[in-house]
């Protein structure tokens, strides 16, 4: 990496930008999967519009809103594998990142239209969408009633679909932020937002046991241990494709098609770093917070618009975060540590401006509960967050200089070392149904060859 001083042409920064918001495809075997095939797009999405807009009959005005607005999101989906931006990843296919993305444009479209809306008018939108919501009763479970009473089987009972769905969600977070510290970070000024926020989402309120013993140490702990552990097992593996058409087998060509949908390489982040200045303490706060406040964006949703957590509504969010977090996260995390990249990416724009169009959006329709408010408490909420992240860049700093390696007195040997690496025959790989790649054992051995010669030649 280029150091912060040093003078950078347009073709390096443009080049840095395009890995990150136009990542191109290497390495193309099948090409007809990657040709862009607009003629052939063109016809059937015209001959299918030509089919349902002269064989539908009229329903009403109602029905011909929604088959109008339907049609209209299919050709904006279409136009955005057209001309969307492919982002950081391409596996499987750039186009299934272009549609989630464009998935991603259009929930930003409908928070704009829905915030030039009256409160009024909003639920009677979603519940024509969603009929069902016309019999939903907001009944929230009551965690912190009889916090004294602890028993087997009332922990037991605290274990619900939130659970699981925060077990799963930290795999997830893990496999995103591939760091134990700012994961846990998260985790625990998660729990003092809750705290900070309790006096305008009573359901934040729960039992001391179930906050730090369920939530943080079970829930959230195994979650991260699990996304963590499956981030160093894909750090250790030596990512090397070949082509389907050059697997003999049939089952090796299923696994391979299988093989498609996982990471086509693995990029280990290092959010913290020994030196780190006062912008990487800054970025890691802004993250930090941006996670708190789409968390809170989940409660504020369900809460003001009165739809349960299972409902199609929040399904189709937590897709959209899912699918645009994986991109956003990479985006930042260059735009944040590399000096050639001067541009925010896409993704990451439209990422900020759903979120915190989201915030507007509760707070003018929730004006009764933000009414509560108290402006001290997040004051106070900021704070914490800010001096907690600050505590544990000290912390890692601290430990970096307790435990930094000592140059090598013989820089000879280091040399001969050096040598002997880069004239080594290169090791057959075995070739396994279509993916390349030694045994995990000895590619760690081999990466932690390469680190420690690094290290005593720095």
């Amino acid at each position: 990496m280029a150091k912060r001083g040093h003078k950078r042409s347009s073709s390096e920064v443009s080049d840095h930008f395009r890995l990150i918001n136009e990542q191109e495809v290497e390495d193309i075997t099948l090409a007809f999967f990657y040709k862009p095939h607009t003629l052939l797009l063109l016809s059937v999405a015209v001959i299918g519009t030509f089919y349902f807009a002269f064989t539908g009959t009229y329903d009403g005005i109602e029905h011909n809103i929604w088959r109008g607005l339907s049609h209209a999101s299919f050709y904006f989906l279409i136009i955005s594998v057209l001309a969307f931006p492919n982002g950081p990843f391409t596996r499987p296919h750039p186009a299934i990142w272009r549609v989630c993305f464009g998935i991603t444009v259009m929930y930003l479209l409908v928070l704009i239209f829905f915030l030039f809306q009256s409160y009024q008018d909003v639920m009677k939108i979603l519940r024509w969408i969603f009929p069902d919501l016309e019999e939903y009763d907001p009944i929230e479970k009551e965690y912190a009633a009889n916090c004294s009473d602890v028993s087997i089987e009332r922990v037991w009972g605290h274990f619900d679909w939130y659970s699981f769905s925060h077990f799963g969600g930290w795999v997830v977070k893990a496999l995103l932020m591939r760091s134990y510290v700012l994961c846990w970070i998260i985790s625990v000024t998660w729990e003092i937002t809750e705290l900070s926020f309790i006096h305008i989402q009573p359901n934040f309120a729960e039992c001391w046991w179930d906050a730090i013993i369920l939530d943080v140490l079970v829930c959230n702990g195994l979650g991260i241990w699990l996304g963590m552990k499956l981030c160093r097992r894909l750090e250790m593996t030596e990512f090397r494709w070949e082509s389907i058409k050059n697997i003999p087998s049939t089952s090796g060509k299923i696994k391979r098609a299988v093989l498609q949908f996982t990471p086509a390489s693995w990029t280990p982040i290092r959010w913290f770093e020994p030196h780190s200045s006062l912008k990487r303490v800054l970025s890691v706060f802004i993250i930090v917070c941006v996670a708190q406040l789409v968390e809170l964006n989940t409660f504020f949703l369900k809460h003001i618009y009165k739809f349960p957590a299972d409902h199609w509504i929040g399904i189709i969010r937590i897709f959209v975060v899912i699918t645009s977090t994986a991109p956003t996260i990479r985006q930042y995390y260059s735009y944040v540590t590399d000096p050639y990249c001067k541009r925010m990416g896409t993704h990451l724009w439209v990422f900020l401006a759903f979120s915190l169009i989201e915030l507007m959006a509760c707070i003018k329709h929730g004006q009764e509960m933000f009414s509560k408010t108290l402006i001290q408490n997040i004051l106070m909420w900021l704070t914490i967050q800010l001096t907690f992240v600050f505590i544990c860049l000290m912390a890692f700093w601290w430990y970096y200089q307790i435990h930094k390696p000592v140059e090598s007195p013989k820089p000879l040997a280091l040399r001969r070392l050096s040598q002997q690496s880069s004239s080594a025959p290169p090791t057959p790989s075995k070739v396994t149904n279509g993916y390349h790649g030694d045994s995990p054992t000895h590619q760690y051995m081999t990466r932690r060859r390469v680190q420690s010669v690094e290290k005593l030649g720095s």
